[in-house]
């Protein structure tokens, strides 16, 4: 998993008041648990762009005021209305204990089922994983190059011997799609002006011969007066 060293500072105070000031001067209320004891800090929102705006997992190397911690992004809190980080939870890693982390998705190859007509999709985009921190990948790599029609990898499939997946088994990861084009039966358009072919051991009429009169509609009795 790839590593980023992120510097905070301590904070003397708590509550919402504070956490208000903190957010005003550029700085983001943080909380660090897992370990023995809950750590209260603040990091400068400038930080945080490479650690939260993008798929990747990070493994955290945190600077404190001298104090050296390692963890992970558990959770983030986001303004309804600015979309500015308004907190963020930390997960401690401790050697020994497992994590719980989402790691993004990486397909490689070319699906035959799409050559076909088809439409790959990605269904999961990042995986729930439970494992070591130094045997969670960067990525989970899937090999498309087997998919055909209809086809598609599930969780289940997954062949990472270190690692949990915590996603349901049967969900699928990637597919490829039928598409409204290939599901759609192709129905011939009539040809204008042709003429209509006699049906099955039906007698064609003979050359020269009249076509037979329409039949009379049946007359009616005369009223009696």
């Amino acid at each position: 998993m790839k590593t980023l060293t992120i510097s905070g500072s301590l904070r003397k105070n708590k509550g919402s008041k504070d956490a208000k000031e903190l957010r005003q001067a550029g700085d983001i209320p943080c909380v660090l648990y897992g370990g023995k004891e809950q750590v209260l800090f603040a990091i400068q929102e400038k930080q945080f762009v490479k650690l939260l705006y993008t798929p990747d997992a990070y493994l955290v190397n945190l600077e404190l005021e001298g104090k050296k911690l390692k963890a992970i992004v558990k959770d983030s809190q986001f303004d309804k209305v600015t979309d500015k980080i308004v907190h963020v939870d930390f997960m401690e890693a401790l050697p020994g204990k497992p994590l719980d982390v989402k790691i993004p998705v990486l397909t490689v190859g070319s699906a035959p089922g799409v050559k076909k007509g088809g439409k790959m999709a990605i269904k999961i985009r990042r995986l729930s994983v439970k494992g070591l921190a130094e045997d969670i990948p960067d990525h989970i790599t899937l090999d498309i190059n087997k998919l055909e029609l209809g086809q598609s990898i599930k969780v289940k499939d997954m062949n990472y011997p270190k690692l949990k997946f915590l996603d349901p088994a049967n969900a699928a990861v990637v597919a490829v799609k039928m598409t409204r084009e290939i599901e759609a039966p192709t129905v011939a358009a009539p040809v204008v002006g042709a003429a209509a072919t006699p049906a099955a051991g039906a007698a064609a009429p003979a050359a020269g011969a009249a076509a037979p009169a329409a039949a009379k509609k049946e007359d009616k009795p005369a009223a009696k007066k």
